[in-house]
């Protein structure tokens, strides 16, 4: 190693061919990676989705979701079974054990729930599928309202249109609509019509069934070609279904549907889907983004859709509800401000207390350190995500503290009388161990999250990954590349001298050593246990006082400011839609109370709750408003606060199942228990480890 740093000091035009191969193929890499809300993280659920119309929740954990769970005993690698029962439908979720298992798991459940010999009459085939994304934890980019009008066909074309530019943009293919309700064709045809036509509904029906086909008829050959012959009368609009001929006799005379029926297209009553954006009708646009594809460029492209829109358009509005990015850029500012201060303050506190040109050397450790992360970050599948970006952030004030160590070490020993090349390789090695160690140390507590288990561990891989790199690469930079900068600095020269500044703080901190520090160190040394009874009386303070009494908090996760509130409102199963509606446009009116209230202690203009959007459905007894807040430094109150306010002007909403208030936990509650049943909504939940 000590013949290693002689030839870095020695020929320092290696070290800079180093760092500056180091940085460019960081730009490169970093230019390459790709950006999510979350890590990207293989999925361990597998998904049971079964439709039953016009069964009751017993009737369907009965009658099916019972079939399905007894045929899944004795599946190996399954972790955890539960169920989900409801009116009309039932999901059954499997977790697995590991992650590279999922596909072997998910073709044995398909083969499991093949072999069930019936499932009751009028049930749909259930759909099994691995999903991809966890509960908050999609790949939704921006969620867009179109408002504008109250007709909900016009909003619902006008939706489709949208869906239809932005899928022409490169890097935009994950596009749903939501807000409106299925559509259908519904014929009514009197008694009367019907007598005077001598049909039934059942012979009508099969004439409009069999006037609405698309069908091959066969196949014509000839000498040189083959011809398909090929009806295609399928239609798909009431006006088209209007010209269908129900009876003709051999004068030519027809009678059409229209003339003997009224042919409207209506929503479906069954399904009650609606939104409402501060309070008018809306239709919600979701734009999500693939692995491939990344959130920042996807946003970026939709909202330049939108601005563009918004000017063209005169009667129809877009507006953004929800926007992933905003948080990821929030993130990215601050790990670009915390590097730049980080730089600054480590040239500026090294210039007092060393000398200004070591400081530079020692503060290029920091985009030096990271241009190597960079440039692995792709091939360990990092993305620029917020549990990443978060580990940038954390390992930004432990990067410089082995330059600083080693680089303190070097001018020392030149200024107790030894030459460059020497102070520069001897003050390398004498320290390069305790670096080494500390740096060693770091990295192993950081590769802990390699072996949890669980959504935790999944997640904060990248973290562990980002830090662990960072500090490697530190530790490459400090050891070859900074001795090569320092050994050959101005400042190891005996004809620099120091400025005024520098003077005046050598000799306050040569002040502050002999009367304060070296004092105390020779009480310490001469009374140990004077010293050690100091530690152990803090610590005895500290965690079994403060902590132990409850002066210190202890929580799993902790409580982020958000910008965005939730209401999420579940009546009684079969609750009419018009009830559950009117229930939650009781509380959005609250919501535009409290911000009447909390809008009232601003000095400026500015409005508390920016935005409301309502959602009514899929069910007719659920519901919830997604209220936007101004941002978190703007805001002047937290988020709980508000949502406390809510909550309490709402009071009791009777009637309702469950009804909540606040943000999203990416970890969820302390502790939930399952295996519990109602009349309204059945769910049970198994629980198998391996042996």
């Amino acid at each position: 190693m000590r013949n290693v740093i002689k030839f870095f000091v020695q020929h320092h035009i290696v070290g800079d061919l180093l760092m500056i191969a180091i940085i460019i193929a960081g730009l490169v890499g970093m230019t390459n990676l790709r950006s999510n809300f979350f890590p990207e993280t293989p999925t361990k659920v597998i998904m049971i989705q079964v439709v039953y119309p016009g069964a009751s929740p017993e009737e369907i954990e009965e009658g099916v979701v019972a079939k399905i769970e007894e045929n899944l005993q004795g599946l190996a690698n399954i972790d955890q079974v539960s169920s989900t029962s409801i009116e009309n439908a039932a999901s059954i979720k499997i977790t697995v054990v590991h992650a590279n298992n999922t596909d072997e798991v998910l073709q044995n459940v398909k083969n499991a729930v093949d072999k069930i010999p019936s499932f009751p009459n009028g049930m749909e085939p259930p759909i099994i599928f691995k999903q991809e994304f966890e509960k908050g934890q999609d790949n939704t980019s921006i969620i867009l309202a179109l408002t504008g009008v109250d007709d909900l066909h016009i909003l619902k074309k006008a939706a489709r249109k949208i869906e239809q530019d932005l899928r022409k943009f490169d890097g935009v293919s994950q596009i749903s609509l939501s807000g409106f309700p299925e559509e259908e064709i519904e014929i009514a045809i009197s008694e009367n019509k019907l007598s005077e036509m001598g049909l039934t509904i059942a012979q009508v029906a099969h004439i409009v069934r069999n006037s609405n086909i698309e069908t091959t008829g066969g196949r014509i050959k000839t000498s040189t070609e083959e011809l398909t012959i090929r009806g295609r009368f399928k239609e798909y609009s009431a006006q088209s279904l209007r010209d269908i001929v129900v009876l003709a006799d051999v004068d030519g005379k027809v009678v059409r549907l229209s003339d003997s029926a009224d042919v409207e297209e209506n929503w479906v009553d069954t399904d009650p889907t609606r939104n409402w954006f501060n309070g008018k009708t809306a239709v919600a646009i979701t734009v999500s983004n693939l692995n491939s594809e990344p959130i920042l460029d996807v946003v970026e492209i939709v909202r330049a859709y939108m601005s563009a829109f918004n000017e063209t358009s005169t009667d129809l509005q877009l507006d953004v509800i929800v926007d992933m990015s905003v948080i990821l850029n929030q993130r990215i500012d601050l790990l670009a401000n915390n590097g730049i201060i980080g730089f600054l303050l480590v040239i500026l506190f090294l210039a007092l207390f060393l000398n200004h040109r070591l400081a530079f050397w020692v503060a290029l450790a920091i985009p030096v350190s990271f241009a190597g992360m960079f440039m692995l970050a792709g091939f360990a599948g990092i993305t620029i995500n917020v549990i990443s970006l978060f580990g940038m952030i954390l390992v930004i004030g432990i990067l410089v503290d082995d330059g600083i160590v080693i680089a303190e070490n070097i001018y020392q020993k030149f200024e107790g009388g030894a030459s460059r090349l020497e102070a520069t390789i001897e003050g390398t090695m004498e320290v390069l161990p305790a670096v080494f160690s500390a740096i060693v140390t770091t990295v192993i507590a950081f590769s802990a999250f390699f072996f949890i288990e669980g959504k935790l561990g999944d997640i904060f891989q990248d973290m562990a990954t980002v830090i662990i790199l960072t500090l490697v690469f530190s530790l490459i930079e400090g050891a070859f590349i900074l001795p090569a900068h320092v050994g050959n600095s101005k400042a190891l020269m005996r004809s620099t001298k120091k400025n005024k500044l520098e003077s005046w703080m050598a000799i306050a901190f040569i002040s502050f050593r002999d009367a304060v520090y070296a004092p105390v160190l020779k009480f310490s040394l001469r009374q140990p246990w004077v010293a050690f009874s100091v530690i152990v009386a803090i610590f005895l303070i500290t965690v079994p006082g403060l902590i132990g009494g409850g002066f210190v908090k202890t929580t799993f996760f902790p409580h982020i400011e958000g910008d965005n509130l939730s209401v999420n409102l579940a009546m009684k199963s079969g609750t009419r839609s018009e009830v559950t509606q009117e229930k939650i446009d009781r509380i959005e009116a609250v919501v535009w109370e409290i911000n009447q209230e909390f809008s009232a202690l601003r000095d400026d203009t500015l409005q508390t709750i920016l935005a409301v959007d309502k959602r009514l459905g899929p069910s007719s007894h659920i519901a919830m408003l997604n209220i936007q807040l101004i941002d978190g430094e703007s805001r002047l109150s937290q988020s709980s606060d508000i949502s406390r306010r809510i909550r309490e002007e709402v009071g009791v909403v009777y009637g309702a199942d469950n009804l909540t208030f606040g943000d999203f936990s990416p970890f969820g509650k302390p502790i939930a228990l399952a295996n519990s049943t109602s009349s309204s909504e059945k769910s049970s939940s198994s629980s198998r480890r391996p042996a």
